[in-house]
């Protein structure tokens, strides 16, 4: 498998402070295609936006709505970056976000690997596609990786609807939902069917609605996608990564119930990292689960039954800031 030797060619997190007019952000360092908004300093829903659906039109991880078309948040899609409009959602004045930015292949195209037609726009460098189809039933979608992907995030954007995750981690006789702290639940969402190099399979038993996926593979060097029990320490689970880490979410599966935590490299410059966003939470940033970020992957810090509770099971998923070593020789240094 070939290894990547600059993440942050496809992966990015942005920390800026919003200015209640039209704002530019052309620094993310590549073309955007999918962006993850959070307010820091203040309670406001997560909201996603991404080129297939396209600027303007936002989904919230932390509620059912779905997608609504607004006019003054994420205005349009540029080089290196996007504009954002009046919105407070995503520009109050001298409000804190963050936005975390991947790199997908623009605007999608058609792909009729399954037995529906989808439209995709698939990094298949870093392991990322962004699918839209028509659900309806029992569906066969494909998803362009090339690779069977390790994580499906999806959601009905015509409906209101809980979020659907599926995870390798997991199994895909399971899922979980974004939106919930529920723990993992059988299901038929996938058709518990583990997805292939060119489709996933989905099941929804309602009428006809529109839907988006965000698909991940995992990729030496740049992502990983983990599952592990807690032991109730502060001396927690050490998980590989094979990589720095510069973001990690997790989620309790099992044994109890709790939130989908997020931390990364950009809010917390020094171990442990514990300035945590939930994202089925409008809650504002909070001190929480303590972790490190070390140069080969993260040491759990905390006893907390959101991520390391005795008996209690875990997945995660994590991006990457620089390789453990790249191919060029460079290592990754400890904070």
């Amino acid at each position: 498998m070939a290894q990547i030797n600059k993440p942050s060619e496809y992966f990015n997190t942005k920390l800026y402070t919003g200015t209640g007019a039209e704002n530019s952000i052309s620094d993310i360092g590549f073309n955007p295609d999918f962006v993850w908004f959070k307010k820091r300093s203040a309670s406001e829903h997560h909201f996603l936006y991404d080129q297939v659906r396209g600027a303007l039109k936002k989904i919230a991880t932390s509620n059912t709505n779905p997608q609504f078309t607004e006019t003054q948040t994420l205005k349009s899609f540029d080089t290196g970056g996007y504009t954002l409009g009046t919105s407070g959602e995503v520009n109050g004045s001298a409000t804190t976000y963050v936005a975390w930015n991947w790199k997908a292949n623009g605007s999608g195209v058609s792909n009729t690997d399954g037995s529906i037609t989808s439209t995709v726009s698939a990094n298949t460098t870093s392991g990322f596609s962004i699918v839209k189809w028509t659900s309806g039933g029992s569906t066969q979608v494909g998803h362009g990786l090339g690779v069977s992907p390790n994580l499906i995030i999806m959601k009905s954007t015509s409906s209101a609807d809980n979020w659907v995750v599926g995870s390798s981690a997991l199994g895909w006789t399971n899922r979980l939902r974004l939106n919930t702290t529920d723990a993992s639940s059988s299901s038929g969402a996938f058709q518990n069917t583990d997805p292939t190099s060119l489709i996933f399979y989905e099941n929804y038993s309602a009428s006809s609605c529109d839907k988006i996926a965000y698909c991940f593979a995992e990729k030496k060097g740049f992502s990983k996608f983990m599952g592990w029990s807690g032991n109730g320490s502060t001396d927690g689970t050490f998980l590989y990564t094979g990589f720095k880490p510069a973001l990690f979410i997790y989620k309790v599966v099992s044994g109890t119930t709790g939130g989908w935590g997020m931390l990364d490299n950009k809010r917390d410059t020094f171990n442990p990292v514990d300035n945590t966003l939930v994202a089925n939470s409008s809650n504002a940033e909070a001190d929480d689960h303590d972790v490190d970020f070390l140069s080969n992957g993260l040491k759990i810090r905390s006893a907390g039954g959101n991520i390391n509770m005795s008996g209690a099971t875990y997945i995660g998923m994590a991006f990457a800031e620089n390789p453990l070593v790249g191919t060029n020789g460079v290592p990754a240094c400890a904070r």
